[in-house]
């Protein structure tokens, strides 16, 4: 019998984060600062799980390494590029759109809302690292799943960076590096990263998790990814109009025509 205990724990861990990050909003007046706190919601959820772990064993100990790694970088990548910065125009809207009383509100429709998201989505962890398993060809084809997302994501995230830190390209479009063959690679190496955790469920017996990397994938593609970041992205840079043309969205392919030379998200 499944002992579901541990898994309302790991959300009572994230919830606290959460918690945590609302008040310090409200002393900011920054609600924002959720985009650095949301990997830090899988770290304390998945330190919750390790809870319930019987044998630390290698396996184990490679899932919580490559969660650790995952979340310490996308935290410091994260608070490093909006440190400074004014709230994102994201969460200006939704600031404006919930007026008036949003510091109330946002409690409940940022900061909680991402909490349950996030314990959704670490739902394959849940087994991957409390059920005792052996070593498996799944959990090898995990790995490499895991490494190729968490290359695209870093690579592109550093390669966005570099490019942004160069006054010559204000209101030009990346298009060099992994941003020639995907509009997001950094979103793609997101969702190839958690579907390696899910390979890691699956070696434990634990198929019934496929909802955490379902939601993560369907966030990335219809709701806070690609289509939130690109709805207006066009009226603040046209290019970026010839560039959804000719570039995938997600899955990185060949471009229709060679945008190298065009030149920022």
């Amino acid at each position: 019998m499944i002992d579901y205990s541990i898994y309302f724990f790991a959300l009572a861990a994230i919830l606290a984060v959460g918690f945590i990050t609302w008040i310090i909003s409200l002393i900011l007046e920054d609600v924002s600062i959720v985009d650095s706190a949301w990997p830090l919601m899988f770290l304390f959820g998945v330190v919750a799980l390790a809870f319930d772990v019987n044998d630390y064993n290698l396996r184990t100990q490679i899932i919580l390494v490559m969660v650790f790694l995952w979340s310490v970088r996308l935290f410091l990548y994260l608070t490093w590029r909006n440190w400074g910065e004014p709230e994102d125009r994201r969460y200006r809207v939704i600031r404006d759109k919930y007026a008036p009383n949003f510091a109330f509100k946002s409690l409940f429709i940022i900061f909680i809302f991402q909490s349950v998201l996030a314990w959704v989505i670490l739902m394959p962890l849940w087994p991957a690292i409390t059920n005792n398993v052996a070593f498996s060809f799944w959990d090898a084809l995990a790995i490499v799943l895991w490494f190729a997302g968490f290359f695209f994501e870093s690579v592109a995230d550093w390669q966005l960076s570099r490019f942004k830190s160069d006054p010559a390209n204000q209101g030009k479009v990346m298009a060099h590096g992994l941003w020639y063959y995907t509009r997001h690679p950094n979103y793609f190496g997101e969702c190839l990263l958690w579907w390696g955790f899910y390979l890691f469920a699956v070696s434990s017996g634990a198929w019934w998790s496929i909802p955490g990397p379902l939601l993560i994938t369907w966030l990335l593609l219809k709701f806070s990814g690609v289509v939130m970041l690109e709805e207006t992205i066009v009226k603040r840079r046209p290019a970026y109009r010839e560039y959804i043309a000719n570039t995938n969205a997600f899955f990185p392919g060949p471009p229709k025509h060679d945008r190298r030379a065009v030149g920022a998200e």
